[in-house]
C-alpha cells in the first residue's frame, strides 16, 4: 500500500521538475542573433568592349563548273581513222595535241585537183605575158620600119616631082607605107586585148587560189586538236565509225580555271554593303555597274564542303546574276578560281572537279566597328559588369548578326566590360568576380578580321 502511494507522488514530481527545468532553460537562453546575408559572388568570364577591325562576311554555296567547256563537233563527213589513246573520259591532254583524225583521202584528191587547176591558169597567164612582151617588141620594130619607109616614100615623091622616076615607083612605096601602118594598127589592137585576157586569167587564178585555200582548210578540219589544256569528258565516237558533219565527237573541260555560282540568300547580301561608303549609281551604264562591283573589293574564299581545311582556294568575283531566284530568295555571285589543278594533296586537297559542291565565303574590307560575341547577347540584352563588379542587365541596339559576331549600333560604350559566360541566377545587382578571358578575346579579334583558324577556335 505504501509503495503504491509513493508511485503516485513521485511521477507527478518528476514531470513537474522536468517542466521547471525546461522553462528555466528557455528563460535563461541568450537571444537569437540575425546575420544579414548577400547573394553569393559568381565568377564569370568577361571581355572589354572596344571597336575592332571587322570584316563583314557571308557564305554561299554552289557547284564547280569549268570556265570553258568545249563540245567538239565534226566539221566534215568521213570515217574516223585515228583516235588518241588517251581520248578517254577523265584523261588529261595538253593543248594542240591531235586527238582525232577523219580520213583525208577525198579532200587530198580535191586539193590536188585545185592545185593543178591553179597551176594551169598561172601557166596560161605567164604565156600570155610572154606573148604580150613579144608583141610589144614587134610593134616597136614595125614602127621603126614605118618611119624608115615613110622617109623613103617622101624621097621617092621628091624624085618623081623632078620626073626622074616613074609614077609606079611612088605608088609602090606608098603601098609599103600603108602595109606597115596596117601592121602597126593590128599590133596595137592585139596589145589592147592582152589586158582583158590577163584580167580574165587573174580572176581565174584568184578563184583557183580560193578553191585551194578552201580545200586546204577543209583538209585541215579532218584533224581535231585540243584548243586548250583539258580534261576529257564524254567521248561519243569510236575508231572506224563514219561521222556526218555536225556530229558531236567528245567533250573537253578546260583546266585553266573554274567558275562557281554561289547562291547567297538576299538577307545575307546586305551586310556586305552596310558598312561601306555609298553613292548613287546608275546601273543602266555597264561600266558604272562594274565600277560598283570593283569598289566592293570583296575577297572570295572557296572551300570544298566535307573536305579538310586544306581544301581551300582564293577566288575572284566575276559578276552577279541578273535576277533573284524567287523560290529560294537567293542571288548568284559568280566566282572564278584560277589553276584549280595546282598544289593537289592526295586525300586532303583534291583538284576542283566539275560538279563538286563548294562553299564560297565573301569578305568585305575591314571596318572599325563595335563587335561583341553572339554568346554575350541574351534576347537583345547583354550582361554588363558595373564598376562595383555587380551585374547590370542592359538592352542593346543591334545593327546585324553574322555567325559568332554581333555588330552593335548602340547600347554599349567602349571600355565597358560584358559577361561572355553563363550566369545563374540572372539578377540585376548580382555580385560578380570578373575573370578576363584574354586568350579567347585575342582569338575573337583575329576571327573578326577574317582569320578562319581563329573563327574555328571561338566556335568550339
Amino acid at each position: 500500500m505504501k509503495k503504491l502511494l509513493k508511485r503516485k507522488f513521485i511521477l507527478p514530481l518528476v514531470v513537474f521538475v522536468a517542466m521547471a527545468l525546461v522553462a528555466f532553460k528557455v528563460k535563461t537562453r541568450p537571444p537569437v542573433t540575425h546575420e544579414d546575408l548577400d547573394y553569393p559572388v559568381r565568377a564569370v568570364e568577361t571581355m572589354e568592349v572596344r571597336a575592332i577591325p571587322y570584316r563583314s562576311h557571308t557564305t554561299g554555296y554552289g557547284n564547280v563548273e569549268p570556265r570553258v567547256t568545249v563540245k567538239a563537233r565534226s566539221e566534215v563527213s568521213g570515217k574516223i581513222v585515228y583516235i588518241h589513246p588517251q581520248l578517254r573520259k577523265g584523261s588529261s591532254l595538253p593543248k594542240d595535241v591531235v586527238v582525232l583524225r577523219i580520213e583525208p583521202t577525198t579532200f587530198e584528191f580535191s586539193l590536188e585537183q585545185s592545185k593543178a587547176g591553179l597551176s594551169g591558169t598561172e601557166s596560161s597567164l605567164r604565156q600570155l605575158e610572154t606573148e604580150e612582151e613579144s608583141t610589144k617588141a614587134l610593134l616597136a620594130i614595125v614602127r621603126k620600119n614605118l618611119a624608115v619607109q615613110e622617109k623613103e616614100y617622101q624621097r621617092i615623091k621628091e624624085i618623081w616631082k623632078k620626073k626622074l622616076v616613074a609614077r609606079s615607083s611612088v605608088d609602090a612605096e606608098e603601098q609599103k607605107v600603108l602595109a606597115l601602118k596596117q601592121q602597126v594598127a593590128d599590133l596595137e589592137g592585139k596589145l589592147k586585148t592582152y589586158e582583158s585576157r590577163k584580167a580574165g586569167l587573174q580572176a581565174q587564178i584568184k578563184q583557183s587560189q580560193t578553191q585551194v585555200a578552201q580545200t586546204q582548210d577543209t583538209l585541215g578540219r579532218t584533224e581535231i586538236r585540243l584548243p586548250m589544256d583539258a580534261r576529257i569528258g564524254e567521248v561519243f565516237v569510236e575508231k572506224g565509225e563514219f561521222v556526218a558533219a555536225g556530229s558531236v565527237l567528245f567533250e573537253a573541260l578546260g583546266t585553266d580555271a573554274v567558275e562557281i555560282t554561289a547562291e547567297l540568300p538576299t538577307r545575307l547580301f546586305r551586310p556586305l554593303f552596310v558598312n561601306q561608303e555609298h553613292a548613287q549609281v546608275n546601273l543602266d551604264d555597264p561600266q558604272k555597274f562594274w565600277n560598283l562591283v570593283g569598289a566592293m573589293k570583296l575577297e572570295a574564299r572557296v572551300r570544298l564542303v566535307g573536305f579538310p581545311e586544306a581544301a581551300y582556294w582564293q577566288g575572284k568575283l566575276l559578276r552577279i546574276s541578273e535576277s533573284v531566284d524567287p523560290r529560294r530568295d537567293t542571288v548568284g555571285l559568280v566566282v572564278q578560281v584560277d589553276k584549280p589543278y595546282d598544289n593537289v594533296i592526295p586525300g586532303e586537297r583534291p583538284p576542283l572537279l566539275k560538279g563538286m559542291f563548294a562553299a564560297v565565303s565573301f569578305y568585305a574590307p575591314a571596318r572599325s566597328l563595335l563587335v561583341i560575341p553572339r554568346k554575350a547577347v541574351h534576347e537583345g540584352r547583354v550582361y554588363v559588369v558595373r564598376p562595383d563588379d555587380r551585374l547590370e542587365i542592359r538592352p542593346v541596339d543591334i545593327l546585324y548578326r553574322q555567325g559568332e559576331f554581333v555588330v552593335l549600333k548602340g547600347g554599349l560604350e567602349e571600355g565597358e566590360r560584358i559577361v561572355i559566360s553563363d550566369v545563374i541566377p540572372v539578377i540585376d545587382g548580382l555580385p560578380l568576380k570578373p575573370l578576363p578571358d584574354d586568350a579567347w578575346v585575342r582569338a575573337f579579334v583575329a576571327a573578326a578580321a577574317g582569320d578562319e583558324k581563329a573563327t574555328r577556335e571561338i566556335e568550339k
